[in-house]
């Protein structure tokens, strides 16, 4: 694989481990920012919304701009905003530090995606993009239980210094192996971009991504508090549970690129969604016993991320063959549909978490995966007919 895959991977494990990491340290920010449990997960939401936000309208506006310094400048910018979260005084400036890595986050994702399925054969381009999230997964095995046992330890702000200093190499790192020489993205008209919204098979996919996410995210954002109050875990042990969630979730990210390399993306997908909803449902159920709440998260962290490289792989195609100008602008909103999944997810996670107690998040999750499944498998019956079909 070239290189400047490994760039964007160096890249991907900073933003990964600021973005999940908050998932470990809510009970230390709600409790000393004097916040509800709900109220902290907004941290999660408004970071999502953030990228949701960056990811399709500053793709478009960055579309011009030579491929290596946008990411440099994209990194630099990820790092400020760490550092604000790190000496924020308040509630609401954190919030703000949030909201602006969440900016950096999702240009960072729509361009390197399409960047990556550039530098290897189409036949390889899922596991391509599988290589990219590696940062990720990496981030969530490494990053994100160092970072909850920092905060733990030092304090929730030490964390977003170190974070900081991630960001920075990842900047020089960016610098040093990027090309200067990748082609720049094509230029989108509004037109063009207008497009990429009126195409159903475009708009199914944002669909699938959001609700699989939503789903996950109405338990996940509340793993911590569940582990906690229900399993009886101390806080110091959550860090080790997340770094067996991260283990697995690099194993099965990277089992998921190569099974949409070999079966397709939609039947990658139903396999995907099925074992996601069923592990969800599986931890309504073992949530109070210690040893089956840790093999549950493990058999997650499995499924969790393994549907990135489908569904990121099936917009690029998607929108090579209907929106051929406009395919940095459809991968971004696909990075805007997996956060708008994520923050979704989050606010009902805490609609229910305030309403119904922490362990109806999971099976309410699992409903939300279900809906993820149903519209997959009626896209593959119409694709199948051939037939066009309308958005759900």
């Amino acid at each position: 694989m070239p290189l400047a895959l490994f760039a964007l991977t160096l890249s991907a494990f900073a933003i990964g481990t600021t973005e999940f990491v908050i998932v470990g340290l809510l009970p230390t920010i709600a409790s000393q920012l004097q916040v509800t449990l709900p109220s902290a997960g907004l941290l999660v939401s408004l970071y999502a919304l953030g990228v949701a936000i960056g990811a399709p309208l500053l793709t478009a506006v960055t579309g011009k701009l030579p491929r290596k310094w946008l990411l440099v400048g994209l990194m630099a910018l990820f790092t400020l905003g760490n550092l604000l979260a790190w000496q924020a005084p308040d509630y609401g400036t954190l919030i703000l530090a949030r909201v602006l890595t969440g900016l950096a986050h999702g240009v960072f994702f729509s361009i390197g995606s399409t960047i990556a399925t550039s530098l290897v054969p189409k036949e390889k381009a899922a596991s391509a993009i599988a290589i990219m999230f590696t940062g990720l997964t990496v981030a969530l095995v490494t990053g994100v239980p160092l970072g909850t046992w920092i905060g733990q330890l030092f304090g929730w702000r030490e964390t977003f210094l170190v974070v900081s200093a991630l960001g920075l190499i990842a900047c020089v790192g960016s610098y040093c192996l990027i090309p200067a020489n990748l082609p720049r993205g094509a230029a989108a008209s509004l037109r063009d971009q207008l497009v990429v919204l009126t195409q159903p098979a475009l708009l199914r996919v944002y669909a699938k991504t959001a609700l699989g996410y939503g789903g996950a995210f109405t338990a996940f954002t509340f793993l911590a508090p569940i582990l906690q109050q229900v399993s009886g875990f101390s806080a110091s042990s959550i860090s080790l549970i997340l770094l067996v969630y991260g283990v697995s979730v690099a194993v099965g990210n990277i089992w998921g690129g190569k099974l949409a390399d070999r079966k397709g993306a939609i039947p990658a997908l139903k396999i995907l969604f099925s074992g996601l909803a069923a592990i969800l449902l599986a931890l309504t159920f073992t949530a109070s016993h210690p040893l089956l709440v840790v093999l549950t998260v493990l058999v997650w962290g499995g499924f969790a991320f393994g549907n990135v490289p489908a569904l990121q792989v099936l917009v690029v195609q998607e929108a090579e063959r209907h929106a051929p100008k406009a395919v940095d602008v459809a991968s971004g909103l696909n990075i805007a549909a997996f956060n708008i999944g994520i923050a979704i997810g989050s606010v009902v996670g805490g609609v229910v978490v305030e309403h119904l107690g922490l362990m109806h998040t999971p099976w309410v999750g699992a409903l939300i995966v279900v809906a993820a499944l149903g519209l997959t498998l009626v896209s593959e019956r119409r694709q199948r007919r051939g037939a066009v079909i309308l958005p759900v």
